[in-house]
């Protein structure tokens, strides 16, 4: 198949081939937000003009919301600039949706307020599709709320093809969000959500498409991942899929070094040729002025890719037991 270009536009706007993933700013409370505001603005400078927020990055006081109103203050002039992607009606307390109509309605009107006029809500999206509401019944509450002017567009995340229909027949989403790399290429199959999407004419923006890290050549042993870091409760990280998944990471190690760029802009370009738009986080500027910066693969190296993954095959599935519940599958 011949390669694709990632989505132009998203929710009616323009944006850059690279995205932007915030989650890493907020969750781990690491970062001071003039710390983190650091990265935002390299991230626009470069190009990245798509940024994916959360209201469950962090804890309830000190999340995406509250970081992005300290940027918006701080650089007024780039929050027309700026295409913002909100998810939330999700409980990161007890790891569960909560995408009924009144709490979709409140989980947005939280954000207006948290963003205090500064920044509009481009796009909002339930973070998981509640298994107790109808998709039917959500969608329509996020139709109203574009009619009332509270949000520009809404988008799905982490939902199957099905799904992805019944959504449409009511309101046609501005985008869809799945994880997708290199380790993680389900949604890839015939006639899967990246098929149904490119049918509809929904953008589809791919998130962590590093793999947590893998894709990015950071890891050797286990010892590299802190002891108080999320992703070693990650079934990829776990000993004996940890080792066989640092041998296929070398894969695209050596297809950067043969083409002079890094493991992370491999990777990344991968997930633009299938059409996606790749929204990378770090809280390192370095990182993400090579994060966004354009690759472009040629075939060869694209087929040398896709061999070693189909060969060897990724040791794990990308969540633990704990998230499957909330997989839309």
């Amino acid at each position: 198949m011949s390669p694709l270009s990632a989505p132009k536009t998203i929710a009616g706007k323009p944006v850059g081939p690279i995205g932007y993933g915030l989650m890493t700013l907020t969750l781990s409370g690491a970062l001071t937000h003039d710390e983190a505001i650091k990265p935002l603005k390299a991230a626009l400078e470069n190009g990245a003009t798509f940024w994916n927020a959360a209201t469950f990055y962090g804890p309830p006081d000190a999340n995406s919301l509250q970081l992005l109103k300290h940027y918006f203050t701080k650089y007024p002039e780039d929050a027309s600039r700026v295409v913002l992607s909100i998810k939330g009606a999700y409980d990161g307390a007890t790891q569960s949706p909560t995408a009924s109509p009144e709490q979709i309605r409140a989980s947005v009107d939280k954000c207006l307020t948290l963003l205090d006029g500064l920044k509009s809500i481009d796009l909002f999206a339930p973070a998981r599709v509640d298994p107790n509401v109808p998709i039917e019944e959500s969608v329509k509450a996020l139709a109203d709320l574009i009619k009332e002017g509270k949000i520009g567009s809404y988008g799905l995340s982490e939902v199957n093809a099905q799904t992805i229909r019944r959504a449409y027949a009511v309101h046609p989403p501005a985008s869809v969000e799945i994880e997708l790399s290199l380790f993680s290429q389900d949604v890839l199959e015939k006639g899967g959500v990246v098929d149904t999407c490119r049918e509809l004419g929904i953008p589809v923006v791919g998130y962590s498409p590093l793999d947590r890290g893998w894709l990015a050549g950071q890891f050797k042993t286990l010892d590299d991942i802190p002891k108080d870091d999320h992703r070693r409760f990650y079934p990829r990280f776990q000993p004996g899929n940890f080792e066989k998944n640092v041998e296929l990471a070398e894969t695209v190690k050596e297809v950067a070094k043969k083409k002079g760029t890094t493991s992370a802009q491999v990777a990344i370009a991968w997930v633009q040729q299938q059409g996606v738009l790749p929204i990378p986080g770090s809280t390192k500027v370095e990182r993400v002025l090579e994060n966004t910066k354009y690759v472009e693969l040629t075939q060869a190296e694209t087929e040398e890719l896709e061999r070693a993954i189909t060969k060897a095959s990724v040791s794990g599935h990308r969540y633990p037991e704990l998230f499957h519940a909330h997989l839309d599958k």
